[in-house]
Formats: C-alpha cells, structure tokens, sequence
C-alpha cells in the first residue's frame, strides 16, 4: 500500500523558498497509521503530545539583519494530522528572507500556520539561543538497560512477543535506552532515538525491554507511530496501573521529534538529550 506521504516533498528534489509559503506545509492523516494500530481518534488509549524543537529559524528584522533562534512546536497527540518533516523544514526555511516586527509576531505566524496544518491547536515559543543554552543537556532519570545481554536476530519489524513480566511483582520504574532505531518509511534514511518507559505495574524485564527495543532496527514507520506501537504493546503486556512511553529522536534536516504518549495528563521536559 502507498504510504501517506509519498504524495509529500519526502524524498523528492524541492526548490527551497525562502520568502513566506504557508502553503508548503503538507499535513498526514493520522487516521491511516491508527487503523493499523486497531485505533480511531475516539479510542485512542493515550493522551500526549510531540514536540518539535528547530534548530535552524531565521528571519529578518524591518532593518533588514537576520535573526537566528530556536523554535519549540508542541502538536498534541490527538491532532488529525502530523505535519510531514520536510515540508516543515521547507516551510520554516521560507522565512528566511521574510521581515517580521519582533519575536512576538514570528509566534503568531507560526502558531497560525502550524494549528491549520495539524488541525488543532499547536503551542509555539520561539527562544534565543541563551535561552536555551542555560537550560543545558537533560539528564534521563531510571535505569538505562543498554548494558543488559540479549541476542538479537531479527530485525525487521518490531516483536511484541519478546516482551516479558512479573505479574507476582508490582513496581514503579523508569528504564530507556539509547539503541532505539527505526527508518523512514518513504526515503529509507535511519532515525536515531532514546525511549523511555515510565510504569507502575508488573514488573516489566528489563532484558526484554531491550532486545524488543532492538527489533526496531530495520522496521519503517514515523517516530510518532513507533511510540504508538510501544505504548500499545506495553499496554496489553503490563495492563499498568500508569504508564508513560516517550521518544527523543536525534535531529535531521534541523528539526528533531519527540513524541509523548501516557495514560496520564503530563507536562513533558523538553530539554535536549546530549544526542540531539
């Protein structure tokens, strides 16, 4: 089946534009990539967000001197649409040679064109680079499990059945590690991330947490749906008591993506992993 973005600029040569052109922004149905999780937008079992963080805004004071910053986009997890990555791109690059008034007016614009593009209300800050640089790299709480043994063979879609419990043990934990690997499902290009999984509930085995992690290695899918699968199959695993499951995916193109999926209303830190 034709994946929903090969009608986007996913893998095509594009001309970069750099005077405003909302109209470069191509939105994705989220609704195609549900359907094969067994979801609809009224079933969703999560609620969350993906934040967005460009590290390449640029635009034009009235005088006419550029002005480099840093944007933070939040799309809430419910949205019908995702906005394909390059279109983004493009579209944060046709500001390039575009005047604005102040930082303030940037935000509006942004906030405009995104919230229309994703279909619901998308939060926009716009940061100087101090700003950011004083929040400093985040360090993850919990229990990397990247050091644990596995053997690992197959590679090619992720593999549920390697996950495994102690239902006779309830804890509360946070694991992650840094070996998650999916590939973009139109280009082929790899995308690097860390996962974290917040739980209370049976005892999930951490050894098996990473070998499953792994078999992501060759599988194609979007960030956004690789944490849906998570979820959804440490969801049926564990029938936790809460569980959070989120991804900080290493930039390409400028722009990196981290999605947030919890059975919990959450306020995710959106700082940089040293990766990213």
């Amino acid at each position: 089946m034709q994946h929903p973005a090969e009608h986007s600029p996913l893998g095509k040569s594009s001309e970069y534009v750099s005077q405003y052109a909302p109209e470069l922004l191509f939105p994705i149905s989220r609704t195609t990539k549900w359907a094969e999780l067994g979801l609809t937008a009224s079933t969703l079992p999560y609620q969350g967000v993906d934040f967005w963080n460009c590290y390449e805004l640029s635009w034009l004071t009235p005088s006419g001197k550029p002005v480099v910053a840093i944007g933070e986009f939040a799309i809430p997890a419910d949205s019908p649409n995702i906005i394909e990555s390059k279109s983004f791109k493009l579209y944060l690059n046709s500001l390039n040679q575009t005047a604005y008034a102040d930082r303030a007016e940037v935000e509006a614009v942004l906030t405009r064109d995104l919230s229309a593009c994703a279909g619901a209300p998308v939060a926009v800050r716009v940061r100087s680079l101090d700003e950011v640089a004083a929040e400093g790299v985040a360090a993850l709480a919990g229990r990397c499990v990247d050091d644990l043994e596995v053997s690992v063979n197959d590679y090619a879609h992720p593999r549920p059945e390697l996950l495994r419990c102690d239902v006779n043990e309830a804890v509360e934990e946070t694991l992650y590690s840094h070996l998650l690997k999916s590939n973009c499902p139109v280009t082929g290009q790899p995308d690097w991330g860390t996962l974290v999984v917040d739980y209370r509930g049976p005892r999930l085995d951490a050894a098996s947490l990473l070998a499953y992690v792994v078999s992501f290695r060759q599988h194609q899918d979007f960030h956004e749906q690789c944490v849906e699968r998570v979820f959804l199959d440490l969801q049926r695993l564990l029938k936790p008591a809460k569980l959070t499951v989120h991804a900080r995916y290493v930039r390409r193109g400028g722009l990196d993506i981290n999605p947030y999926r919890s059975t919990e209303a959450i306020t995710p830190d959106n700082r940089r992993l040293v990766r990213q």
